[in-house]
């Protein structure tokens, strides 16, 4: 057994643990520790492999008195997981030792995303304002930063894909023009806020502002979205991607992010004292077409965004890589600021590449998945305001937790 106190004081001291929540993902999302990532019992055997790539990482599991503990030990011990334990009292013990119950999911990605708008005022325009702004064919850029399916989807009126990594090297494309007002969006508020932040702290010219609480708000603001567009940000020319690439390493450089080569890559391969994740940052197409083998993809913004599903190792390392480079810094950057080891891998694209997908887990369907307020285009105007009532009250939460180590550039 492993106790609640001795969680805390692993998460305290940046040692490696994993703690993984057993239930539905409806179940998680009801209440659960801030750093807990979910896999439900049924999909262990699955995604375990591909999740906690190493096998003696300490790992602790829990459920809500569902009798899932047991069984999910056999499978891990069965899969040649070598230090498996329960959290003692589950969930209740978690609860019963005065420690915070975060809802929602991807809960320390949003609740970090609020930290950021907090401590930098990151500037955002009402629903109301912007939609005036459109109607009058203002001098404006409206960038999407959700994945290209959530944009195709529903999206603000003249608004462009440009999923969270590809911001900096997108508003060059789109806004070349400095004194065009960049507005990012996303679905409810962290991507918005991280987005338009990102561009701001890479020092882009343009005025940059969020769409406060992103398509949630227009749709309370009684305004109607778009279905099924396809505009994508242009490719920059080369003379652009240069100076992105510059202002974007500026800012990983000023958040802490260290630098490797293929050889120091290979010597933390090597270390099987520590789990090392190993992600590529661009698009899928991208990836897909050509990359460095034994990377995952993992778009820039989504890992930012669901840090959770995707290192769900605490105390891990991470390492990105970009062909271009910006993507993989400005992703970077974020990881350092939520208290990550990441390192940035410069080269390794002029070598042989692999091809087709990473050969990740297939996707898990419906059953137990968690009806986020704030996707798709039938949610209740109530479960979209209790959702942004929810986010803004993360602050105060993530003090009263006192375990995230975050800290804002």
């Amino acid at each position: 057994m492993t106790t609640p106190a001795q969680i805390r004081h692993a998460l305290l001291t940046n040692r490696e643990i994993a703690l993984i929540d057993l239930r539905e993902e409806a179940e998680f999302a009801l209440g659960h520790p801030l750093f807990a990532a979910q896999i439900p019992l049924r999909r262990l055997e699955i995604e375990a492999e591909w999740r906690l790539p190493r096998r003696d990482v300490p790992v602790v599991l829990y459920d809500d008195g569902d009798g899932l503990v047991e069984p999910a030990i056999a499978t891990l011990r069965g899969l040649g997981y070598t230090n498996v334990q329960a959290l003692d009292g589950g969930l209740a013990g978690w609860r019963d030792a005065g420690y915070e119950l975060f809802e929602d999911v991807n809960s320390y990605s949003k609740a970090f995303g609020e930290l950021v708008e907090h401590r930098r005022h990151t500037p955002s325009l009402p629903a109301e304002e912007v939609h005036a702004l459109i109607r009058e064919k203002a001098d404006i850029a409206i960038l999407d930063a959700r994945r290209f399916d959530e944009y195709r989807t529903m999206s603000i009126p003249t608004g462009v894909s440009a999923p969270g990594a590809e911001l900096v090297l997108a508003a060059k494309a789109v806004a070349p023009d400095p004194d065009t007002t960049i507005i990012v969006n996303c679905a409810g508020r962290t991507r918005s806020i991280i987005g338009a932040q990102s561009l701001i702290n890479a020092g882009v010219p343009n005025p940059v502002f969020a769409l406060r609480n992103g398509t949630i708000g227009w749709t309370l603001a009684g305004q109607g979205l778009d279905t099924g567009q396809t505009r994508q940000a242009p490719e920059l020319p080369l003379e652009g991607a240069d100076e992105a690439r510059l202002r974007a390493r500026n800012v990983a450089y000023r958040a802490g992010v260290k630098r490797i080569g293929l050889a120091d890559l290979a010597e933390l391969e090597r270390d099987t004292s520590r789990t090392l994740y190993r992600y590529d940052v661009r698009q899928p197409a991208a990836f897909e077409a050509g990359h460095i083998p034994g990377f995952r993809n993992a778009q820039g913004g989504q890992l930012v965004q669901e840090t959770d599903h995707n290192a769900p190792v605490r105390g891990a390392r991470i390492v990105v890589a970009d062909d271009l480079g910006p993507r993989a810094d400005m992703t970077a950057s974020w990881l350092a600021q939520m208290g990550w080891e990441v390192l940035v891998l410069d080269g390794g694209f002029d070598g042989p590449l692999e091809t087709g997908s990473d050969g990740a887990p297939p996707p898990r369907g419906p059953e137990g998945r968690y009806k986020r307020p704030y996707e798709g285009t039938d949610n209740k105007a109530a479960a979209m305001q209790a959702y942004l009532d929810w986010e803004y009250g993360l602050v105060d939460q993530l003090a009263r937790d006192g375990t995230h180590g975050f800290h804002v550039l």
